[in-house]
């Protein structure tokens, strides 16, 4: 036993001060529920003329701000309203990131549809961080598909498991590897169909008591208020000459008006279309030239003159086929504040950031930054309306069979074929090298090229041309303890302090890293647990211990296990435990409990393909206060566990949920997994419904997470890279309604998860070396983290982890993705990146284990200011000492400085990767 580890402790790490559970656990046992009510409700806006008569009306999801009745907000005071791009083109273009301009491999091949597709494999560094892996990008009709698998230097990885992965194992002709390099700028163009890098906005001025378009078309000029939002969005430019992006606009014979409103903001070039910029005609009373540009943009910001109390705008005022997302701003001169409202086509899926209650922003650079990234998300997610995502698919569908053809003479002369099947990465002959050294360094520079054109052009994915002060994002963590030289089986919580379950050494309660007492031995090597969970309020640890025949549930008072520890110096064992097993649990080889406690505990234990459920009452206070007293060790909680029935199977399940019915009387549920389903378990009468059937090959089941959305039960089924919502409320009697609903969705990740972790807003997927951060309601990316050695140990509460790296190792402390300062740039020579050797026979890597305080992410306010522009960030640890904060400086929008930087970066691109002098 090392000196590290003793058998003392102090209590003020096991529970804090005054009360039995801590703020992280009671999120942690409501962090399921979630509600879309923050995103809007559909409502029917009409519109009528001067006498009344309706004139249009149309079905728009309105967010004026979400509210709580029982908390007063006052404005600037935030709920959930973290402000990020969703799907940033820096982390979802991959092609242009990862591939273009580096070594890899194109493959087509036709599916048993006989529809062609598109495969891309790259070996790759994640983000400098020496963690190797493949990235593979399946180009089909639909759209693409990305995802990542790791890297093994012993085994080989093939296209045609690559592709099995993706969910594709039948062809009608294999794939066949494209050895010519022109194949890139095809691809590249496919990737664009994604969507734009830059962005058209509309800017509507109307003036009070302005209910038609005709009225709001016609103004010549605008409000001193007007220009001064103007200013707050953007730079005033001049458009004849103008060299960037266009949005559409005359730049040679000012026919679409000499001024416009430009600004760069995350990289990505916005031009707005303002109403009284562009050309206004005297005889014409419908302005068509004025309706011509912002009658089809996607997004239209109005700005209205008047007070709350005027009559306000709908968007069925406005003749728009195109127009699916309206911003309303409202200015108020008094308190010097902006009023934002928005109105979404019904069509349009739900985006973030969800507006504050109430919606109104007295920091004029925090209103620029939430409006901007709203309007960003908002015309993202109207690409994926059907009338949008239907054109797209039509284009996509026509670029790739077009893109076949061409290939076709090629097939013919298997010129396609001349590697395996079965080899991503395969060893060319010793005879062939040359040739090929000689092919790869024609095809690295090709796709150089390709990028600085693409840099040029101002078109590149990238987030290199930002500004402004670092912002801590929510999902940051904090070194938890270093150096811990044990594999971690499990862990939970306990008050400040982490209970872990060792492979070695039993089970150790360790401190932070930065308190004086040292790791405690609470449980012997006798105690091999697997699974386990601490219940502060209810005084509880459960654990399930050893395998096979011989696994059972073990049930301890925390209180007991605290008191033993400090005065005793009890180190217990299997033996030991003795009276605290659950007889009936024999053979257990998972078990679920449930996590939004009503009035009992219950225990759903897994034996085989059998069920068995276990309820416990919940203690009186005034008992639990007695048990506290008690100076000797208290009776084991076994007498208070009550076997309620058996529940048979067809099959072992490999993941379990319990589900709260809405009553507590007889509605509630165990969802299953096990073969190629999900099923709902009715624990009454033991009745199984199908909830979902998994259509794959190879089925990897991850997790099902128990989601409350308005107070009605719901699902996140996790599988393979699939994660699924299903809502399961109402009941319907004993019979849950678990028909196709509406409101179900699903999305997929680019790693394989090994664990997942739900906390609203944000969905958290724990890979073998990332955590990929996503938002609940509608699956989009926000941020993944490169974290080597990644291993997610508890979630229950705050989130632990454990990486093989220092977290000064894994990642740095400036406020940019380390990608992000390079790339675009890529590397001048073609070799394939160099990892880190594997360990040595008999080496032991220690393990540093973070957490991420959960209040963070779910916290119902946000303390700091947000500054514009927000920068993506790797993971980063907080500062020893608290620093006072250095005075804010308004981020920057200038217009000079914002050109400069995208000509600078060009130039220093074009010098790195072709060697040229440009000045």
């Amino acid at each position: 036993m090392p000196n590290s580890i003793r058998a003392s402790v102090s209590a003020r790490h096991l529970s804090r001060p005054g009360r039995t559970d801590s703020a992280s656990e009671d999120l942690g046992c409501r962090r399921g529920e979630f509600s879309r009510k923050h995103y809007g409700s559909v409502e029917l806006l009409i519109s009528s003329d001067a006498d009344g008569a309706i004139q249009r009306a149309g079905r728009f999801r309105v967010e004026n701000g979400s509210s709580d009745e029982t908390t007063d907000y006052t404005p600037g005071t935030w709920r959930r309203t973290d402000v990020h791009l969703e799907n940033p083109e820096y982390h979802t273009r991959w092609f242009f990131k990862y591939f273009l301009g580096k070594v890899h491999q194109n493959y087509v091949g036709t599916d048993a549809e006989k529809n062609p597709f598109y495969l891309s494999v790259v070996l790759s560094d994640q983000n400098n961080q020496r963690v190797p892996q493949y990235r593979a990008i399946l180009w089909r009709k639909t759209g693409s598909q990305k995802i990542c698998l790791p890297y093994s230097p012993t085994k080989t990885l093939s296209v045609k498991s690559i592709l099995s992965a993706m969910n594709l194992d039948r062809f009608e002709k294999a794939p066949r590897e494209i050895l010519n390099p022109d194949i890139q700028k095809d691809l590249l163009v496919l990737e664009e169909q994604e969507g734009s890098v830059n962005f058209k906005f509309g800017v509507l001025y109307a003036k009070d008591g302005q209910l038609t378009d005709d009225e709001m078309f016609s103004n010549e000029t605008g409000s001193e208020n007007f220009n001064k939002f103007l200013n707050l969005l953007g730079d005033t430019i001049i458009l004849q000459g103008w060299a960037g992006y266009r949005g559409g606009l005359d730049t040679k014979n000012d026919t679409t008006g000499i001024n416009s409103i430009y600004t760069v903001y995350q990289g990505h070039e916005l031009m707005f279309h303002v109403s009284t910029m562009l050309p206004y005609s005297k005889d014409n009373k419908q302005q068509v030239e004025r309706k011509r540009h912002i009658g089809n943009d996607i997004v239209t910001i109005v700005f209205q003159e008047g007070d709350d109390a005027s009559p306000s705008f709908k968007p069925s005022m406005i003749r728009s086929h195109f127009t699916h997302i309206f911003a309303l701003v409202r200015y108020n001169s008094q308190n010097d504040s902006y009023r934002l409202k928005i109105f979404s086509e019904e069509s349009v899926p739900l985006f973030g950031p969800p507006l504050p209650s109430p919606p109104v922003f007295t920091d004029h650079q925090e209103f620029r930054d939430f409006l901007l990234v709203k309007l960003i998300n908002g015309e993202k997610a109207t690409l994926e309306t059907p009338t949008f995502a239907q054109k797209r698919q039509r284009t996509l569908d026509m670029l790739i069979r077009s893109l076949y053809q061409d290939l076709i003479p090629d097939l013919h002369k298997n010129m396609l074929n001349r590697r395996s099947f079965s080899d991503v990465l395969p060893e060319s002959p010793k005879s062939a090298r040359k040739k090929e050294e000689a092919r790869q360094a024609e095809f690295v520079r090709i796709g150089q090229a390709l990028k600085l054109k693409t840099i040029v052009r101002g078109d590149a994915p990238t987030s290199l041309v930002t500004t402004g002060l670092c912002r801590k994002e929510p999902w940051e963590s904090q070194s938890f303890y270093n150096s811990f030289p044990y594999e971690i089986v499990c862990s939970d919580s306990w008050g400040q302090s982490l209970l872990v379950a060792t492979d070695t050494m039993g089970v150790i309660c360790l401190p932070p890293t930065d308190t004086q007492p040292l790791p405690v031995q609470v449980f012997d090597k006798t105690m091999v647990v697997k699974q386990m969970h601490v219940l502060e309020p209810q005084d509880l640890l459960i654990a399930r211990a050893d395998k096979g025949k011989d696994a059972r549930i073990y049930v301890y008072r925390l209180s007991s296990l605290k008191r033993g520890l400090e005065e005793r110096q009890l180190i217990r064992s299997k033996c030991d435990s003795r009276e605290n097993k659950l007889e009936k649990t024999k053979g257990c080889h998972l078990y679920s409990i449930n996590t939004h406690h009503g009035a009992e505990l219950r225990i759903v234990a897994a034996i085989r393909n059998k069920l068995l459920l276990i309820t416990r009452k919940p203690l009186r206070p005034d008992c639990l206060c007695a048990v506290t007293m008690v100076t000797g060790p208290p009776d084991s909680p076994v007498e208070e566990f009550q076997y309620i029935r058996e529940i048979c199977l067809c099959d072992p399940p490999v993941v379990m949920a319990l589900v709260d019915g809405p009553t507590g009387e007889n509605d509630n549920m165990i969802c299953v997994a096990y073969k190629h389903q999900f099923d709902l378990i009715n624990e009454s009468t033991g009745e199984a419904y199908r909830l979902h059937h998994v259509d794959a090959s190879r089925v990897n089941f991850v997790a099902a997470i128990d989601v409350y959305e308005d107070g009605e039960a719901g699902l996140l089924l996790c599988y393979n890279y699939i994660c699924y919502y299903k809502k399961v409320c109402p009941f319907n009697g004993v019979t849950p309604m678990i028909q196709s609903n509406t409101s179900d969705f699903h999305f997929s990740w680019n790693q394989m998860p090994n664990s997942i972790v739900c906390a609203f807003p944000y969905i958290l997927a724990f890979t073998t070396d990332s955590i990929e951060i996503r938002l609940v309601v509608n699956g989009n990316l926000v941020y993944t983290a490169v974290v080597p050695g990644l291993q997610l140990t508890a979630s229950r509460s705050d989130i632990y982890f454990v990486s093989s790296a220092p977290l000064n190792a894994a990642s740095n402390c400036s406020s940019r993705d380390t990608s992000s300062q390079s790339s675009p740039q890529t590397p001048t020579a073609y070799e394939m990146p160099v990892f880190p050797s594997p360990l040595g026979d008999g080496e032991v890597q220690s393990k540093h284990i973070f957490k991420i305080p959960l209040s963070n992410l779910v916290g119902r306010s946000i303390e700091r200011p947000l500054k514009s522009p927000l920068v993506n960030k790797v993971m980063t640890a907080p500062a020893p000492s608290v620093v006072a904060p250095s005075p804010l400086t308004p981020a920057s929008h200038s217009l000079s400085l914002s050109r400069m930087e995208i000509k600078e970066i060009a130039s220093r691109t074009r010098k790195e990767l072709l060697g040229e002098n440009m000045h």
